[in-house]
């Protein structure tokens, strides 16, 4: 588990925000150009609101469920918050997702679309939205194939009428990050989007690289859960889309 403490989650983001910081400005970009999105899955308030206290303002959760239950007196305190689901999404979930969430990074499936479009127009929401690309083509892995991504978002658009803002990939364990951002850029310059979330505690530099514009990190700042390793992602065959 974490060896970072509540106390110095300050200092551990303050870290991150600088390699985010340097990494642009070897990227020839802006650094307002990138937002950070703290990912906070299985911690609970304590360890969050340090990260608060210390200026955070975007965060990630991976499940609809465990967002329900702690956010909601977050953001009553926190107005100014906002939060992002970046872990799967079922279609039975769709109507809390809508209601709770400022961005969704998992559109993956026609279900998956429907689903949301639905909540969207009956709640007057409009969260940010991104279509996941399984840029690996990892059978235990959610994600479009990316051979099929430009036909999804096509789908996306047309029979469903959501505003698409991005992509999202989470690269294979294994395998050097580079060309799946770089597979993952194309095909959103591609599509006409401007949006890209990529790049974890292990290699969200790299993702910047390769134009992220929004970076999912979680242990660089929070510290190690059980069951996942050191870049964040999750041991079991179900991996997850942390940080």
């Amino acid at each position: 588990m974490s060896t970072i403490t509540e106390q110095s989650r300050a200092d551990a983001l303050g870290r991150v925000r600088e390699e985010i910081a340097a990494a642009c400005t070897q990227a020839r970009r802006a650094a307002a150009s990138v937002t950070l999105i703290a990912v906070s899955k299985t911690f609970g308030a304590d360890a969050i609101e340090p990260v608060i206290a210390a200026g955070q303002r975007v965060f990630g959760e991976n499940r609809v469920q465990e967002a329900k239950a702690k956010w909601p007196a977050l953001r009553a305190a926190h107005p100014d918050l906002g939060l992002h689901l970046i872990g799967p999404l079922q279609s039975n979930k769709a109507k809390d997702a809508v209601a709770l969430f400022d961005a969704i990074h998992t559109i993956d499936r026609p279900s998956i679309a429907e689903a949301v479009a639905k909540e969207m127009a009956r709640q007057d929401r409009r969260p940010l939205l991104f279509v996941e690309i399984n840029t690996g083509a990892e059978p235990q892995k959610a994600g479009v194939l990316p051979q099929d991504a430009d036909a999804f978002i096509r789908s996306c658009r047309e029979t469903h009428g959501l505003t698409i803002a991005g992509l999202m990939c989470i690269p294979p364990f294994e395998e050097a990050p580079a060309p799946h951002f770089a597979l993952t850029a194309k095909i959103a310059a591609r599509n006409g989007l401007k949006l890209l979330s990529m790049g974890m505690s292990a290699d969200f530099t790299t993702a910047i690289a390769f134009g992220a514009t929004h970076v999912r990190v979680g242990t660089a700042i929070f510290g190690g859960r059980a069951g996942y390793g050191p870049a964040g992602q999750k041991k079991s065959p179900d991996a997850g889309l942390g940080g």
